[in-house]
Order: structure tokens, then C-alpha cells, then sequence
């Protein structure tokens, strides 16, 4: 009968479903045919630091194993170059352990700089780390009592959180975000990449909030 136990259970089931199919279609549509990924990642960047530096600081980000970079690590790693050649820098530091590898990113990350032409000598590498608030912290260690300005080079959605911890390690930056996100926006088939990573970051700037560590 159609008012028995299982019949209503059913119908609840199917309601969430179509609600479910309903949210997912919205988003899907908001994805694919509003600004919402552009609004969002600008909303995560900050406003790019035009000053020159002395020191250039670049974090890890992803890996996908022992000695091969991710994608963000990849495209920090060839922004950060690029930032070397317009601006020749006397220090370079290269942050990040990584999780599970035995060689850590920031190992990875300084071999492409040095194959992209960045003298070996100038850059030093803090493998210890292993979440942005650590880059920021061991980061801050290694500069004690450095002179100079430190320019800061991060994916564009990842620069509010990482600006503010290095603030509160005692470390002030000039940023440059690489346009991460804004360059996915620009292609329909990689926005939802862009989002999860959006989202995923939203959340940890509340859980730092929470925390009272930003």
C-alpha cells in the first residue's frame, strides 16, 4: 500500500534524490555559465605586490610522488622562475615537506627552478613543513634577521591564507599570486577543478579561523 512504512521511506528517498539531482544541476549551471569561480578565487587572492624584493619565498603544492610536482607545485615553481629572471633575487627559498614521498616537494620544486636557470647556490630548501602555517613558521626561522623584502609566491587562491600566516609568524611579504584559478576559469572543462580546490581552501580558512591562527 501506498501508506505503508516502506512506501513513505521510498518517496523520502526519491525526494532527496531529485533535491540532490536539483542542487547539482544549479551548481552545475552556475559553474559553467556565471562568474561564480571568477568572484570566488578573487575573493580568496589578494592584490598583487608591485614593489621589488631581495628575497623570494616559494610554496609547495601538490605532489603526486617521489619527486614529481604536482600541478601546483609545477606552475609556482615556473611562475616563481619567471618572477627570478625579471627580478634577480639573492635569496630564494623553496617551502614545503609533502606527505607520504621520500623525496619532499620542496626538493622536486628547486630542481625545476635550477634547470629553469636559478643558481643552486642561491636557493635554500625548508622541507620540514607540511601545512601553510608550518611554510610560515619554519620560513620565518630561516629569515631571522635577513634585510630586505620578502616577495611571496603562492597560487592566487591560496594568498589570503598564506599572507596572514606570515603575518603572524612575523614575517611581512610582498605577494605575488600566480593567476592559478583565474587561468582554469578561462577553460569550461577545468572549472570544476577550480572549484573543488576553491572550496576545499574555503574550508580551511574557517578551520584556521576557528583556530584563531589567522
Amino acid at each position: 500500500m501506498l501508506d505503508s512504512p516502506l512506501s513513505r521511506f521510498a518517496l523520502r528517498v526519491l525526494r532527496t534524490g531529485w533535491m540532490f539531482s536539483a542542487m547539482v544541476g544549479i551548481l552545475f549551471m552556475l559553474v559553467l555559465s556565471t562568474p561564480l569561480v571568477h568572484w570566488w578565487g578573487k575573493a580568496l587572492s589578494v592584490e598583487w605586490g608591485t614593489e621589488r624584493g631581495d628575497v623570494l619565498v616559494v610554496l609547495s603544492g601538490s605532489v603526486l610522488g617521489d619527486g614529481i610536482l604536482g600541478e601546483s607545485s609545477y606552475w609556482r615553481s615556473a611562475f616563481a622562475a619567471q618572477e627570478y629572471r625579471a627580478n634577480p633575487y639573492r635569496r630564494v627559498i623553496v617551502s614545503g615537506g609533502g606527505e607520504g614521498t621520500s623525496e619532499p616537494v620542496a626538493v622536486g620544486m628547486k630542481k625545476f627552478l635550477v634547470a629553469s636557470g636559478i643558481p643552486a647556490a642561491l636557493i635554500e630548501v625548508e622541507d620540514q613543513s607540511h601545512s601553510t602555517r608550518e611554510n610560515a613558521a619554519f620560513t620565518a626561522i630561516l629569515l631571522a634577521g635577513e634585510p630586505g623584502r620578502v616577495v611571496l609566491v603562492s597560487s592566487d587562491y591560496h594568498m589570503y591564507r598564506a599572507v596572514r600566516l606570515f603575518a603572524r609568524a612575523g614575517v611581512s611579504v610582498i605577494p605575488r599570486p600566480y593567476p592559478d584559478v583565474e587561468k582554469r576559469y578561462r577553460r569550461f572543462e577545468r572549472r570544476w577543478g577550480a572549484v573543488m580546490d576553491l572550496a576545499v581552501e574555503t574550508v580551511k580558512i574557517a578551520y584556521y579561523r576557528f583556530h584563531g591562527w589567522i
